[in-house]
């Protein structure tokens, strides 16, 4: 069976799209799996470190967008669209999967043209325009929140929560109880996948009241950009501190954290739960729609987050928040506890699932082989 994957462009969209093609060769290793992306993502290091094949297609995001960029993207479409029909023939594709961002429609408008079964997947709260405009030629719809459903047919909609790595849920933690004690706190930062300077811009000036916290240490994942500037300022502030611009192995690092401070994506909502880690999430203000503070909202009623918005944000009002979690043990181990209650954990197996269904195939339950 050959599969192709349309995500790129962030984290957000590509890591889900990775546990599901893991989940798809955990059942048959046989399957071929090949993603879709453009060369200006992230796909193009993370999938080579992932061991996962990638075909390029000339697609340009359009949300957010001034004029001119907008226009150059709409030029990009015909020729974005006769990429997709040669890589769909190239790897002569059973199922195609997208993941919203600006390489889902091209790819999934051309297995619509070509009757090849289409799926999507629709990570956050409040649904992207790529999504909206490609859920009539699709099959299925998987949803990560039950509230988007409202914007979808109905019949098509599953409500499975969000795919995460098998990595994430071999080595979890039971009840997702906090580890830290009164001599040691660790506390993981980062800004999504390409980093995010208002938060490492917060952390700076939050450092000369954070280092008085007895046994705080700091994992920092800063973006490639600003990884020099917020190295220098642990330095000088004399912060014990891995500050590293990506963090590739995510499940070991947000397992050994005790408190996580984060943007609000859906992907990240989604590991964070599955790990049981309480966090405050600082949401995206330029997201789209907003997308970013409707899934914060989401794990802050659980009890399991604090949103600070980032009009908010500062270092002495992150310092703040971060010594009041820390310094109170019960309510971290609550805030950590209503996470872990949150979580899903056989989103991707029910994704593969269904599209077996799609394709009018067996589900192949016995040919479990393990990861590949």
């Amino acid at each position: 069976m050959n599969v192709v994957v349309a995500a790129g462009g962030t984290g957000g969209h590509l890591y889900p799209a990775i546990a599901v093609a893991r989940e798809f060769l955990r059942r048959d290793p046989a399957t071929r799996v090949v993603f879709v992306g453009t060369t200006r993502g992230i796909e193009t290091t993370v999938l080579a470190h992932e061991g996962f094949e990638l075909d390029f297609i000339s697609a340009k995001p359009v949300m957010g967008r001034s004029l001119t960029d907008v226009l150059r993207a709409v030029g990009t479409l015909p020729l974005s669209l006769w990429q997709s029909f040669r890589v769909l023939a190239k790897r002569k594709a059973d199922l195609v999967i997208g993941v919203g961002g600006y390489t889902s429609p091209m790819v999934l408008l051309a297995a619509f043209v070509r009757r090849v079964p289409g799926v999507m997947l629709e990570p956050n709260a409040y649904p992207g325009m790529a999504n909206k405009v490609v859920a009539p030629m699709v099959r299925r719809i998987f949803l990560a929140f039950e509230t988007t459903t409202r914007f979808f047919d109905r019949a098509k909609v599953r409500v499975v929560g969000m795919p995460v790595r098998r990595a994430f849920l071999e080595q979890g933690r039971d009840g997702g109880a906090s580890l830290a004690t009164a001599e040691r706190c660790h506390v993981l930062i980062f800004g999504g996948s390409q980093g995010a300077k208002a938060i490492n811009s917060a952390v700076i000036e939050a450092l000369p009241h954070l280092k008085s916290i007895p046994g705080l240490t700091v994992t920092h994942q800063t973006g490639q950009s600003d990884h020099a500037r917020v190295t220098d300022a642990y330095r000088t502030a004399g912060m014990d501190a891995k500050v590293v611009p990506f963090l590739y192995d995510m499940p070991a690092v947000l397992r050994s954290a005790d408190l996580v401070v984060s943007r609000a994506g859906g992907m990240t909502i989604a590991e964070l739960t599955v790990c049981g880690k309480p966090a405050i999430l600082v949401p995206l203000p330029t997201a789209i729609y907003n997308h970013q503070t409707l899934n914060a909202q989401v794990m802050e009623s659980a009890g399991a987050a604090v949103v600070l918005p980032q009009t908010d944000l500062n270092g002495v009002r992150l310092s703040r928040v971060i010594r009041g979690i820390l310094q109170e043990p019960e309510r971290l181990r609550t805030m950590s506890t209503n996470s872990f209650a949150m979580r899903r954990i056989d989103a991707a197996e029910v994704i593969v699932r269904e599209c077996y269904d799609v394709m009018g195939r067996r589900h192949e339950t016995n040919r479990s082989v393990g990861a590949v």
